[in-house]
Order: C-alpha cells, then structure tokens, then sequence
C-alpha cells in the first residue's frame, strides 16, 4: 500500500507478552505485508518461537523486548503493591524506547489489549510523537483480567478501568473479537469497534494420514513417557512399539501403506494457558467419571487387575468404550500443581501428556485429534477462545466451557457441544466416544459439521473485509 508520493507504507504491531503465544498478533503481522503490502515491525517479548511464516517473510521485522526479571516473581506479598507500580513504569520506559527511537517512523501501530498498562499509554504517546495512527486490537478487556487476583473492589483494578477507557477513547480505530465485545465497547464506553473474529489462517487445516503418522513418529518418546509410574497408554505391552513396521500408538505403517489401529486410543487435546481463568480441574474430574462409569458399564470392579486390562487391549481386543488420551499443550503458572494432581490418579482407561509444541507440529496435532476441549472462561465473558478457532480450522470438533457469548462460536450438536460442570463433560465424553472408532455417529457428525462450517472461513478473507478497510484508511492519511 503506498500513497501518492510512492513512498511504502510502514506498521508496527505491539505485544506486550511472549509474541510465539500471541496467534492473532502474529497473524496480523502477517496480513499487513502480505494483503497491505506493507513494511511490518513487531515489538514483543521473545519467548515462544513464532511461526515460520512470520520469521520468513522479508517485510516482517521482529524487534524483541528484554523480560520482566523473574526474580521479582518470588519476592514476598509485602512487595507486591510496589512491584504493581514499578513494573509497569519500567516497562512504559522500555516501549517508548522502542516505539520512538528502535523502529523507522512507522504510519500506524497496532496493539494488542490486553495488557493495557502501560501499553496503551505508551502507543499513544509514541503515536503524537512520530505522527502516526494508532489502531488498539482489543481481545479483552485488562482490568478484568487484573481483578481475577486483586479483585474487582481493588483500587488498583479501579485505576487500571479508567486508564484503559480513557486511553482507549483516544484510538483513531478499534478492532474487537466479538459483538458482544462490540456492544459493550459502543454502550459503556464510546467506542466504535469492528468485530474482526479470529479465523484460522491457511497452515490450519485436517491432516493427512502421512501427516499423522509422521507427527507420531515424532511425538512417540514422550507420548509413551507416563506423567506418573505407568498408565494405559504406557503400561505392559503396550509401551513395546514394533519399529520395524515403523509402529506409533496410533498408526503402523507397512510398506508404503499407512493404517490407523482400530485399537487405538481416542486422541483428545486440550490447550491452555494454565492460568485461573481456565478450570483444569473440571477436566480431571471428568476423566475420573469417564473412567468409573466405564467401569461400571462393563460390570468391571475395582478389583479388575489394571495390568490384565492392558496386556488385552495391546493384544487386540477392542470394548464399546476406547481408552483417552488427553495431550494437553501450553505452558503457564499453575501447570506443575495439575502434573503432580496428574501423577496421583491412578485411572485405568485414561492418561495424561502435558507438552509445548512447535508452532508447525501444533496444526497437526489438532487435525490428529479426536475430539477437543476448552476450559476457557473469559474473565469478562465477552470474548473467544481461539484455541477453538484453531481447532475448527483443523476440522476438529470441541466441547467447550458454557458462557455468555460463546455461542457466537459454537454451534451446539453443528461444529461441538457446550459443558458446565465436569459430569456434563463426562457425559459428553461417554456419548461421542461409544463405538469409537467406527460406530461413534455422534463424533462423526460433528467432525463432519465442523469441515463444513470451517471451509470457507479464514483469516485472510476476515482480515481483507473487516481490517483492511480500517487499516487502509489510517495509513492513507499519513502516506497522502
């Protein structure tokens, strides 16, 4: 995009988290150089390793930011209300730094809210001083987030609402992730927001059965490694892979030919921030229900020898009710207490991997999966998990936390179902995987709904209808 004297537009975008978690952020860089045609900066903390897509493309520019000390992380409760302050004073500082004297002169910013402070701040000063637009991208709202800890009557999360307001009015455009969004941002605070929904870009999409079998093949060291000392999926036999048939938990491969196993595991993912936003217990719970009510159905009782029903499902003997396998991805505070909850159950017909994937293989353990869950629950209920997004892309089905907007992405009984409890969870699980894998109909029809609905919708072609337009705009008043 250029304007009349030919001189290229220039965009930065603004994170202030680990840009490698940051999807949407990543995304949008992405569209600006290839659909805006623009020259792109990304001021971020490193961490993550973005996609290849964002470090490969020759527009992109990724200038990474010095972390906050961990150190500061341990340090007693006593310290925490000058930490509150000081933290974000420093990081104001080091944005501006960025902002105004790292980057070229850039045409507009685009940032991500949350965090809002200092970063809102920050953008717009750094927008008066170079002469740029500013565009804030809000996927939630920050002090929401920050009354999850404080509380909503902290005069901290009091002080954070009216910077964010006042700060957010002062945007020369807003994109939001949901109408929900939307409507609170133009009733409550006076701003005008287009709804951009997360849509998945093109590497997210079904895998091939080659693709599966390789992820396995990649995967098979630590998906045979139990969090505890042994479990369905790593004990006796079943742990013996056969390596000359080029053998995985899920797949052999003979030849040129590749088979799933009829015996195999159900294979359900689950992504999370491991943070208090996101219930894990609620999906611990239900996989001890899931596990005793099977049990219960096949009039098994706890005196069935766990080894004994191992060494017949290695050999091949199949029952109305698979084995789970939950491979939960991502990484977050509260992650090592569920591992060591983990360790302590001792269930017969489910286990547990925990792992943090590259940003190729995620894609393709997503369209491995059988079935997804979201524990995802919004601290302000008004938006969208895109862990689901992604899911969808890959044309996987979910069951997802119930709230207030999540409908907008969730069709019930079409593309997944919704839970609020860890029994309703339980019996979703129990209702889709009877049969597995060829008799389970419920499964197969919202996998089937899921392809459907998610074909044609993409973040190339959200972004070109609903971003573009604003971005174009912005970037026309300082290039002309």
């Amino acid at each position: 995009m250029s304007g009349q004297n030919g001189k290229r537009g220039r965009a930065c975008v603004v994170v202030l988290g680990d840009l490698g978690r940051s999807p949407r952020m990543q995304y949008h860089a992405l569209s600006l150089a290839r659909q805006a045609s623009v020259e792109v900066d990304i001021i971020a903390y490193g961490g993550s390793e973005p996609h290849i897509a964002v470090l490969s493309h020759p527009s992109i520019h990724i200038h990474t930011m010095t972390q906050w000390p961990k150190i500061f992380q341990g340090l007693p409760r006593i310290f925490r209300p000058i930490m509150l302050l000081l933290k974000p004073i420093i990081q104001f500082f080091m944005l501006l730094w960025f902002l105004c004297l790292k980057i070229p002169s850039p045409d507009v910013f685009i940032v991500q809210n949350p965090p809002s402070v200092p970063t809102l701040v920050a953008v717009r000063w750094a927008s008066s001083l170079r002469n740029s637009a500013f565009i804030i991208d809000w996927h939630n709202f920050g002090y929401t987030l920050l009354s999850l800890s404080l509380g909503r009557n902290s005069r901290f999360v009091s002080v954070y609402r009216w910077i964010e307001n006042r700060y957010g009015k002062m945007a020369d455009g807003s994109l939001c992730v949901t109408k929900a969004m939307q409507h609170e941002l133009a009733q409550n605070w006076g701003i005008n927001a287009t709804v951009l929904y997360d849509q998945p870009p093109e590497f997210f999409h079904p895998t091939s059965l080659e693709e599966k079998h390789k992820l396995f093949c990649r995967l098979d060291k630590d998906l045979r490694q139990p969090l505890g000392s042994g479990d369905c999926v790593s004990g006796g036999s079943l742990g013996m892979g056969n390596y000359e048939l080029n053998e995985t938990l899920f797949t052999t491969q003979v030849g040129t030919d590749i088979f799933l196993k009829p015996n195999r595991a159900a294979l359900v993912v689950s992504s999370t921030s491991w943070t208090p936003d996101e219930d894990f217990s609620i999906l611990l719970e239900a996989a001890v229900m899931y596990d005793r009510r099977v049990a219960a159905v096949l009039n098994e009782d706890d005196s069935t020898n766990e080894e004994f029903l191992w060494k017949a499902i290695s050999d091949g003997k199949q029952y109305v009710y698979p084995r789970l396998l939950f491979i939960i991805t991502g990484k977050g505070p509260e992650k090592e207490k569920y591992e060591e909850k983990i360790r302590r159950l001792h269930l017969k017909r489910v286990a547990f991997r925990t792992m943090w994937l590259s940003a190729e293989d995620y894609p393709l353990l997503l369209g491995s999966a059988d079935l997804g869950v979201c524990l995802h629950t919004s601290s302000s209920g008004l938006d969208l998990p895109m862990k689901v997004v992604d899911m969808f892309g890959c044309g996987l089905p979910a069951c997802a936390v119930s709230y207030s907007c999540i409908e907008e992405l969730v069709k019930v009984k079409k593309n997944g179902l919704l839970f609020s409890t860890s029994s309703e969870l339980a019996d979703e699980l129990m209702m889709l995987f009877k049969g597995f894998p060829d008799g389970c109909d419920a499964l197969k029809s919202l996998r089937n709904g899921t392809l459907e609905m998610g074909s044609s919708a993409r973040w190339a072609t959200e972004w070109e209808k609903h971003a573009k337009p604003l971005v174009s705009k912005v970037l026309s008043r300082n290039l002309n």
